[in-house]
């Protein structure tokens, strides 16, 4: 009796995963064909992502090869990454296709500013960290080296190390849309969020602590802009109230007096 309930709900697996496996295919075709158009040029992106510590380094010194493969592998690593980059909007767009037939209309109406902001989000924050934060904190590795050492660093590490600088601030300018969310699924209330603005800005340099650089300059330029981020986020929530309030109350109003 239960036989066609169970091949229906078969059938609906199914169909999740091969539609699952379309948006896979479709997001990492975008990486791919980004990868191939800038794969001739790996040595320039690469230069790029090195240019705030190239400009910083003193006269004579330039960044070294520790390994046999790394002048290889570093600018190929590094434009597979930039494929990802840029290619990130494609990518989150698959992943909301694929979640939005499980949305309600109004779910639907508030995820896709969610998911445009956050893009934009994240692109500032990467952003952020390579015009503003990289510039600062490699100056001051530079200045700070003893006198008789040359600064030459690998070009394996240095790509580690901006990768890791790269998603910490761009995740970090992600708060205003993590904090908008915990409002909207209620599990927060905008006035307990304020409440615990002293926390966040302790967590906040916190983590700079851990994620930066040991120095004061990264970790404040890492943990300033999240607790802005944070009071960003806590006006929009505000707003997000005040509107969903104002909704409720015409709605009321509507049932009342049809």
């Amino acid at each position: 009796m239960n036989q066609p309930t169970e091949d229906l709900k078969e059938e609906s697996l199914v169909s999740h995963l091969i539609e699952l496996r379309s948006r896979l295919i479709k997001a990492g075709s975008a990486v791919l064909v980004l990868f191939v158009c800038l794969a001739p040029f790996a040595d320039f992106v690469f230069s790029q992502i090195a240019m705030p510590l190239m400009n910083q380094l003193p006269e004579g010194s330039t960044m070294i090869a520790t390994q046999v493969a790394s002048p290889f592998l570093t600018p190929f690593k590094t434009t597979i990454f930039a494929a990802l980059f840029l290619a990130m909007p494609v990518v989150l767009f698959q992943m909301w296709s694929f979640a939005a037939p499980g949305l309600y209309e109004n779910e639907k109406k508030f995820a896709i500013p969610l998911m445009i902001s956050s893009v934009l989000l994240f692109y500032s924050g990467a952003l952020f960290a390579y015009w503003v934060v990289f510039p600062l904190m490699f100056s001051f590795f530079t200045s700070a080296a003893p006198e008789g050492v040359s600064v030459m660093t690998d070009i394996s590490s240095y790509l580690d190390f901006v990768l890791v600088l790269f998603f910490a601030f761009g995740m970090a300018f992600e708060v205003p849309i993590a904090t908008v969310i915990l409002v909207w699924s209620g599990l927060a209330s905008v006035e307990r969020l304020a409440a615990s603005r002293a926390y966040v800005l302790l967590g906040a340099f916190t983590i700079g602590m851990l994620i930066t650089p040991p120095d004061v300059i990264s970790q404040t330029l890492l943990a300033v802009p999240v607790y802005l981020l944070y009071e960003c986020g806590i006006l929009l929530s505000r707003l997000l109230v005040k509107k969903n309030k104002e909704e409720k109350e015409t709605d009321d109003e509507s049932s009342i007096n049809p």
